[in-house]
């Protein structure tokens, strides 16, 4: 009987702050970080481990690692059969432990903690049946798909029998999908030309770039300044052509009149949507925005802290186009709610992806949507950043402007060894020096 032993914790920060990658209007010089967990096991092969994260952008990693740690009893001594046979379970008690609970339903810290522990244990799972994330998802049987859905709560939206026939159909040229994903791989866009501190040089040598490199898409960053980003879009758009597709994210920084007028200015860009143009939260104000900016399509999700959230944004029709993130809700188990919530209305899904390891995970959960949930591609894209890609142990790859489907057994989450020495804060040579 192999049992888990504990768990053993990273705070591992990139200084990106100092090239300006992931600047946005919200946040001007992050450090993109990872609060990083290993779930170990007794197993004589110390390969059989599950590896996961809470992405954060710096200091946010001390509260996330303390969070994470106080979730090590759930695991701790427990056979590791019992614990993989019913990730579902899990998940429903360690959202509904009601002294952590406590410190905030189904959100905040404690929620993003869950999911970095939900995470390593799929990527667990995953290394210890051979398979990647993603395909081992796909093969499951709908009723066991739908066993992993905590339903309370959506039920007014989705039942477990509108769950059971969405998997039911998805299931029907499945096999057929899954070639698919290996031989052509999944579409994405990038986000590197388009950071908000960058230069107009890089922005446009950047957008030339991602058209050479296969792109269709663009993405730049949008709301400190009205008439730098009228020139910035006009600079990306005309490096890119009227073909290609052109995003902006505002990173939540307008409220509600401000983001209607401002995305009006920039309409003449021809954008293929508006990201967080106001809080995420605010389902209300997200529903107004949307139909103030029409014909723009409205893109959301990064910071939708559970399904209810995105329940509520789907039934108020607060947005065209979801976007799952794969660290900011409880792991694979609420997010596998998200792809089934997104198909009942009919609502393509296009990841977040921008932060380290993002790219990685959540990678996993569009392909597992497109092989056996939603059983399409068509208007769906996952995020690309060009960076911090070389301290994963399975890089996610991206050619022609497609991701390659990941083959390697677990979830794409652990970090290199070198990288963990290297990065871990504030200890590390990156920090010393």
């Amino acid at each position: 009987m192999t049992r888990i032993t504990g768990f053993e914790t990273y705070d591992v920060r990139f200084p990106t702050s100092r090239t300006l990658a992931g600047s946005d209007a919200m946040n001007a010089a992050p450090d993109y970080s990872a609060a990083y967990v290993i779930i170990r096991t007794d197993a004589p092969d110390p390969a059989l481990a599950g590896h996961g994260f809470a992405f954060t952008i710096g200091r946010g990693n001390d509260v996330q690692l303390a969070a994470i740690r106080l979730l090590e009893p759930f695991l701790s001594g427990r056979d590791l059969d019992e614990v993989l046979a019913d990730l579902g379970g899990l998940g429903r008690r360690m959202v509904s432990d009601s002294p952590l609970h406590w410190l905030g339903p189904a959100s905040g810290v404690m929620h993003m903690a869950t999911g970095a522990v939900l995470n390593a244990c799929w990527d667990l799972a995953a290394r210890r049946a051979g398979r990647p994330l993603w395909l081992l998802l796909a093969e499951m049987s709908p009723e066991e798909i739908c066993g992993l859905v905590d339903f309370r709560y959506l039920t007014d939206a989705l039942t477990p029998d509108d769950a059971l026939a969405l998997l039911e159909r998805g299931a029907a040229g499945r096999a057929e999908r899954v070639e698919t994903l290996r031989r052509d791989g999944y579409p994405a866009y990038s986000t590197g030309p388009g950071w908000l501190g960058y230069s107009d040089e890089q922005l446009a040598r950047l957008c030339a770039e991602a058209m050479a490199e296969g792109f269709t898409q663009v993405k730049i960053k949008v709301g400190a300044v009205l008439a730098d980003d009228i020139r910035r879009c006009g600079i990306a758009r005309e490096v890119i052509g009227d073909e290609a597709g052109l995003a902006v994210d505002a990173n939540q920084v307008w409220d509600v009149p401000t983001a209607i007028g401002w995305v009006r200015e920039l309409r003449p860009f021809r954008l293929a949507w508006i990201e967080e143009p106001t809080a995420p939260f605010d389902v209300l104000g997200n529903a107004a925005i949307r139909r103030g900016v029409h014909p723009v399509p409205v893109a959301s999700g990064e910071h939708v802290a559970n399904p209810v959230m995105f329940k509520q944004l789907l039934q108020a029709r607060g947005l065209d186009i979801m976007q799952i993130d794969a660290c900011r809700v409880a792991g694979v188990n609420e997010n596998v709610a998200n792809l089934l919530l997104a198909a009942k209305f009919g609502v393509p899904v296009c990841p977040h992806a921008g932060g380290v390891g993002l790219c990685e995970i959540v990678q996993h959960l569009s392909m597992f949507d497109y092989a056996a949930v939603s059983g399409t591609a068509d208007g769906r894209r996952i995020e690309w950043i060009d960076h911090l890609h070389e301290h994963f142990t399975a890089p996610a790859v991206t050619s022609q402007g497609r991701y390659r489907a990941p083959a390697a057994p677990g979830a794409s989450t652990e970090i290199r060894p070198e990288s963990l020495a290297e990065f871990s804060y504030p200890g590390g040579p990156a920090w010393r020096s």
